[in-house]
């Protein structure tokens, strides 16, 4: 079994941008070897993604603004999965700041 080292497991994470444990699980259960690790990462974190792209985000905010001309304005919608997000300060911030 190979050592895994905190600089192997900060290589794999600026790499794939997997939590630091999960890297460090991949790197032991690759046995050290940084490609394979990645690999594993990838088939992981992939099968995420894939679940999370069958929710809906039906949860959401409508915003509106109207230039200060009077003649052109703007209509968004931001969705999230829950309304604990939509609900959310920062979440409310950011879609201001998208549409003005």
């Amino acid at each position: 079994m190979a050592e895994i080292t905190a600089s192997m497991v900060k290589d794999l994470r600026d790499r794939t941008d997997a939590p630091m444990m999960d890297c460090k699980k991949a790197l032991t259960e690759a046995n050290g070897d940084s490609a394979r690790a990645e690999e594993i990462l990838r088939v992981r974190f992939g099968n995420k993604a894939s679940k999370a792209a069958g929710r809906i985000a039906a949860e959401g905010i409508v915003i509106a603004h109207v230039a200060q001309d009077k003649k052109t304005g703007t209509l968004l919608e931001v969705n999230s999965e829950t309304d604990f997000c939509a609900k959310n300060e920062d979440f409310l911030k950011y879609a201001n700041e998208l549409v003005t």
